[in-house]
C-alpha cells in the first residue's frame, strides 16, 4: 500500500490535474467499463480505483488507456489482474504536439502475464513504439481484433499464425519487410491491412487465407504478387496502389467476389487484358504501353521516370533510388531525382488549413496558399528534391514578391523560389528545391534586398525604389552580419483618405534588420526619398518628421531632434547605428507618432463584405463568405445561378490571420457540436486571398409546415491575431463592439419530402443502425437518411465504390425503376446491413464518397462523425461512463 501512495504522488506531479482523492476517480467506473484515456491522468485514476475499490475492478471487461501517460508502466503490471478483460485499448496519439500532430505513445512491450487473459478478444496497441510484436500476445487464445498500426515493427513472429481466431489484423504505417509463412494459417481472418510498410515479397502462404474479404497492401515495395491470391475466393477488395509492381497475376479478374482492384502508381507497362477490361481495376498512374528504356539511356533523363498520380484519398508514396514525379490532386507536384533517396523511402503528406496558432505571418505578410506537411520530418536527401506549389495570384498587390516558406522546427524561413504559370490552366505554381522536408507555404512579402556587410562596409540598393540606399562605412561591424532591407511605397491617395489631410505626404516606408544583437560599431548612413512634392527648394523644415518605429509597428517615434538631417534637391539624408521602421513625415500637424501608429495599422488591414446565399433547390444549404471589397461583384456573379440571399453587409476592416465568428439567431440554429463551432458560433479565420467560405446546413425549431421562418446570421469579431496595435485590440473590447454585420436568412414552409407515408423509410423497413466504432465514431439510420438526400444521380458510382457488385446495382435499379429515391435508399441501407459488423464501414463510407468525386457528402459525414466523437467525450466528463451512454462498446462487445 505504501508503494501505491508513492506512485499515485508520482501521478500528481505527472498528470495534468491529477485527482485528489479516490473517490473523483470512481465516478469514472461504470459496471463493467472503464474508459480512461480522455483524461490525461487516467492511469492515476486506475491506480487509485485499484486500490480503493480493487473487487469491482478485477471485473472490469472493457479498459481504455492512453499509453502518452507516464504512470503506464505501472499500471500494466496490474492489467494480468483483470481476469475478465475482453477489450483493451493502450493508444498513443492523445498528446499533440504545438503543431496538432499525434505523438506516439511510450508503449515498447507488454508484461508477459498480459497472455494470461483468456477472455481477450480485442487488443489495439496502436500509435505506439514498438518494433517487435510482444511475445505474450501470441499466447492470448481468444483474441480476434489486433490493430498495431502506427508503430515500428520491422517483423512479424515465425509463429504469428498461431492467432487461429483472429478476423481482423492492422499493422499500416509499420516497417515490415516481410511477413511470415504462418500468416496463411489465420484461417478466419477477414480484414488484413499491411498498408504503408516497406514489403517486397509476399508468401505464397497469403493465398490460404481464404475467407479473407479486403486485403490491403498499398504503399509497399512490391515488385510482384504470388499467383496464390487467385485462391482468396471471398476478396472483395484488393489494395495494392503505390507499390512497384512489374506484372500482375491475371487470374486475380476471376475472383468471384471481387469488386475493387487497385492497382494505381505502380510500374505496369503491361496487363493482362482481362485485368485491363474489368471495370472495377483502377490503374491510373501507371506507365502503360511505354517501352522499357534501355540500360544505357540516361537515368538523369525526367522524361524516363515514373510518375505517381495519387487520388485525393491517398496521403503517401514510395520513393526509391531509381526516383519519381508525383503528382498530388491538389495539384502539388514533386520531383525526385535519380539517387535522391538511396533506400525505398515511404513519403506522407497532408495539406492543412493554416492555423494562426502556428503559421506566423510577419507584418505586411499575405498567405497565398494551405500549409503542406511533408514526413518523415527532417529526413536528408542526397540530392534536392522539387516541388511546385499552386497558389493564389496576389494579382492586387504590387511590389511585392513570392515565396516558399519553410518550417525548421524553431523558426520560419523563405526558400529560393522561382514562379511558374502552367500554360494549359494558366495556375500560378510556386517552384522550390530542398534538402529537407517539414511544412511549406507560400506567401507574398515586401521584397527584399539583402546583403552581407563586412569589415570594409558596403552598399545596398531598394529595387523597389532605387533613390533608397544604405551606406555602410569602414569599420562599421568586427564580424560579418547579414542586412535585410524592404520598403512599403505609400501613395498620397491612402494618407489622404486615412488622415483626411490633403496637405499630409509621407515617404515610402523602410524597414532594416539583421541577424545581430549588437549594435553598429559606426554610424550607418540612410537615403530615403522627401515625400511627393516636396523638393529641397519648397521644403519648410518644421513641417517635416523623421519618424522611428518598433519591428511591431506598435510605437512610432519623432526622432527629428536626434539625428542630423542634411537635405538635396530629392533626397533626406541621416545616420543611425540601430535598425528598424523609418518614415518621413510632411505635416502641419503636431502629434505626428499617433497618427503614424493609426496609418500604419491601417495599411495592414482590408476592407471586406460579408455574404449570405441560400442554395435555390435547398435552401437550408447556406453558403457564408467573408469577400475583399474588391472581389465582391465577382463572386456574385459566379454564384448567382445556384445560390439566391441578400445584399452584401456594409464595408468592415479586418487583419490578415483575424479569426471572426458567424452566429445563426432568431429561430436559426446550427448543430452547436460542429468541430469549428464555439460556444454556438462558427469559428473563421480571414486570409485575403484564400477562400474564407463555409457551407453549411441550417435548421430551426419553429414548426415550418405552417410558416416560414425569417431569422438572420450575424458575424463577430474573434480574438486579435498578435502583433495587432494596442489600441486596435482595445477599441475591441466589449460586445458591442465585436459585432461586425448582421444578414437576413428565411427557410420557407416547410414541404413534404421523400412521399412521406405511414411506412418506416418510404416502405423500407431496417433493424436500428449503429455503423462503426468508437474510434472512426457512428452513423445511425437518421444520418443515412439525411446523405442519402444528397446523393442524388451518383448512386450508381458510389455504391461501386462502397463495394456493392454489377449484379446487386443492377437489381436495385430494377427493383425500383423510376424512383430514384428509392434506388438511393436500397443501394445505401443494402451496404449498411451488409457492413454493420465492419469496424471501419464509416471510413469506407468517407472514402467511397471522395473517390465518387461527392467530397461534400465526405465532408457531412466527417462532421457527423467528429460531433459523435466530441459528444461521446463529453458525456464522460460530465457523468462518467454509464452504461445506457457507452454505445461504442456495442461495437467491441460483438467481438
Amino acid at each position: 500500500m505504501q508503494k501505491m501512495a508513492e506512485l499515485l504522488g508520482r501521478g500528481d506531479k505527472c498528470g495534468e490535474g491529477a485527482l485528489g482523492a479516490p473517490s473523483l476517480a470512481g465516478s469514472c467506473l461504470a459496471d463493467n467499463r472503464l474508459n480512461l484515456d480522455v483524461y490525461p491522468d487516467g492511469c492515476c485514476r486506475f491506480l487509485q480505483l485499484f486500490e480503493g475499490r480493487r473487487g469491482e475492478v478485477v471485473q472490469v471487461e472493457f479498459l481504455r488507456l492512453s499509453s502518452n501517460d507516464c504512470l503506464l508502466g505501472t499500471t500494466l503490471s496490474i492489467l494480468p489482474h483483470l481476469k475478465h478483460l475482453k477489450s483493451l485499448v493502450l493508444k498513443g496519439g492523445h498528446a499533440r504536439d504545438e503543431f496538432g500532430l499525434c505523438q506516439h505513445g511510450s508503449l515498447t512491450s507488454l508484461p508477459p502475464d498480459i497472455g494470461n487473459l483468456r477472455c481477450l478478444t480485442h487488443l489495439d496497441l496502436s500509435f505506439n513504439s514498438l518494433s517487435t510484436l510482444p511475445s505474450c500476445i501470441l499466447h492470448l487464445p481468444s483474441l480476434r481484433v489486433l490493430v498495431v498500426s502506427h508503430n515500428s515493427l520491422v517483423a512479424l513472429p515465425e509463429d504469428f499464425g498461431s492467432l487461429s481466431k483472429l478476423t481482423f489484423f492492422s499493422a499500416m504505417k509499420n516497417q515490415l519487410k516481410d511477413l511470415p509463412q504462418s500468416i496463411g494459417e489465420l484461417a478466419v481472418l477477414q480484414d488484413l491491412d499491411l498498408s504503408e510498410n516497406a514489403l517486397e515479397f509476399l508468401p505464397e502462404e497469403v493465398g490460404n487465407l481464404h475467407n479473407c474479404t479486403e486485403l490491403d497492401l498499398s504503399g509497399n515495395c512490391l515488385s510482384s504478387i504470388p499467383d496464390s491470391l487467385a485462391n482468396l475466393k471471398s476478396l472483395r477488395r484488393l489494395h495494392l496502389h503505390s507499390n512497384l509492381l512489374v506484372t500482375v497475376p491475371a487470374s486475380l479478374a476471376s475472383l468471384p467476389n471481387l469488386s475493387r482492384l487497385d492497382l494505381q502508381n505502380n510500374c505496369l507497362r503491361a496487363v493482362p487484358p482481362e485485368i485491363q477490361t474489368s471495370p472495377f481495376v483502377r490503374l491510373r498512374g501507371n506507365p502503360l504501353g511505354e517501352t522499357e528504356p534501355s540500360p544505357q539511356a540516361d537515368e538523369s533523363r525526367a522524361g524516363g521516370l515514373r510518375r505517381l498520380f495519387l487520388a485525393s484519398g491517398e496521403d503517401s508514396f514510395t520513393v526509391t533510388s531509381e526516383g519519381c514525379k508525383v503528382i498530388l490532386a491538389c495539384g502539388i507536384h514533386f520531383y525526385f531525382p535519380p539517387g535522391a533517396a538511396s533506400d525505398p523511402l515511404r513519403i506522407y503528406f497532408r495539406t492543412l488549413a493554416p492555423d494562426p496558432q502556428w503559421v506566423k505571418l510577419r507584418h505586411h505578410d499575405v498567405l497565398l496558399s494551405r500549409a503542406l506537411e511533408l514526413q518523415p520530418h527532417g529526413v536528408k536527401f542526397q540530392q534536392e528534391v522539387q516541388i511546385w506549389m499552386p497558389y493564389a495570384s496576389p494579382q492586387t498587390l504590387h511590389q511585392r514578391e513570392v515565396v516558399v516558406r519553410t518550417f525548421s522546427g524553431q523558426s520560419w524561413s523563405d526558400l529560393r523560389t522561382r514562379l511558374e504559370q502552367k500554360r494549359k490552366s494558366k495556375k500560378h505554381v510556386a517552384h522550390c528545391s530542398v534538402l529537407h522536408f517539414s511544412w511549406f507555404l507560400v506567401v507574398s512579402r515586401l521584397v527584399q534586398n539583402e546583403c552581407k556587410v563586412p569589415t570594409e562596409g558596403t552598399l545596398l540598393f531598394s529595387s523597389v525604389d532605387p533613390n533608397i540606399k544604405v551606406t555602410f562605412p569602414p569599420g562599421v561591424t568586427e564580424e560579418t552580419r547579414s542586412v535585410k532591407l524592404q520598403v512599403l511605397p505609400v501613395s498620397a491617395e491612402e494618407i489622404e483618405e486615412i488622415t483626411a489631410d490633403a496637405g499630409c505626404r509621407v515617404s515610402p516606408l523602410l524597414c532594416l534588420s539583421q541577424d545581430s544583437l549588437v549594435d553598429f560599431l559606426r554610424p550607418v548612413r540612410i537615403q530615403l526619398p522627401l515625400p511627393p512634392g516636396v523638393t529641397g527648394l519648397n521644403l519648410d523644415q518644421s513641417r517635416l518628421h523623421l519618424l522611428h518605429g518598433d519591428l511591431e509597428g506598435q510605437t512610432w517615434d519623432d526622432i527629428t531632434s536626434q539625428v542630423v538631417l542634411e537635405f538635396t534637391h530629392l533626397y533626406a539624408v541621416f545616420e543611425v547605428t540601430h535598425f528598424s521602421w523609418y518614415w518621413l513625415w510632411y505635416t502641419t500637424k503636431t502629434y505626428i507618432g499617433g497618427i503614424a501608429k493609426k496609418v500604419y495599422e491601417r495599411l495592414r488591414m482590408y476592407q471586406v463584405n460579408f455574404i449570405a446565399l441560400q442554395r435555390k433547390k435547398d435552401p437550408e444549404q447556406v453558403l457564408l463568405q467573408c469577400v475583399p471589397k474588391h472581389k465582391v461583384d465577382p463572386v456574385l456573379k459566379k454564384l448567382q445561378d445556384r445560390y439566391r440571399g441578400p445584399e452584401p453587409s456594409d464595408m468592415v476592416e479586418m487583419f490578415e490571420g483575424e479569426q471572426f465568428f458567424a452566429a445563426f439567431e432568431r429561430g436559426i440554429s446550427i448543430d452547436m457540436d460542429r468541430p469549428d463551432c464555439v460556444d454556438g458560433r462558427l469559428s473563421f479565420i480571414f486570409y485575403s486571398h484564400l477562400k474564407n467560405m463555409k457551407e453549411i446546413y441550417v435548421t430551426s425549431p419553429v414548426d415550418r409546415k405552417g410558416q416560414a421562418v425569417k431569422g438572420q446570421v450575424s458575424f463577430y469579431r474573434g480574438a486579435v491575431p498578435e502583433s495587432i496595435p494596442e489600441d486596435a485590440s482595445r477599441r475591441r473590447k466589449g460586445p458591442d463592439s465585436l459585432w461586425l454585420a448582421t444578414l437576413p436568412i428565411k427557410l420557407p414552409r416547410l414541404k413534404p419530402r421523400w412521399r412521406e407515408n405511414p411506412g418506416p423509410l418510404n416502405g423500407f423497413s431496417f433493424p436500428p443502425l449503429n455503423l462503426g466504432n468508437a474510434e472512426t465514431g457512428y452513423l445511425t439510420q437518421a444520418n443515412l437518411l439525411s446523405i442519402a438526400r444528397r446523393v442524388g444521380a451518383d448512386w450508381q458510382t458510389i455504391g461501386l465504390n462502397l463495394g456493392l457488385t454489377y449484379q446487386q446495382i443492377e437489381r436495385i435499379g430494377y427493383n425500383n425503376r423510376e424512383d430514384l429515391d428509392k434506388q438511393i435508399l436500397d443501394m445505401l441501407f443494402s451496404w449498411a446491413q451488409q457492413n454493420s459488423e465492419d469496424p471501419d464501414c464509416v471510413s469506407k463510407l468517407i472514402t467511397a464518397m471522395k473517390e465518387s468525386g461527392r467530397q461534400d457528402i465526405a465532408d457531412e459525414v466527417e462532421t457527423i462523425i467528429e460531433l459523435g466523437r466530441q459528444k461521446y467525450r463529453e458525456s464522460i466528463r460530465r457523468v462518467g461512463l454509464e452504461q445506457e451512454c457507452s454505445t461504442e462498446d456495442s461495437a467491441i462487445a460483438m467481438m
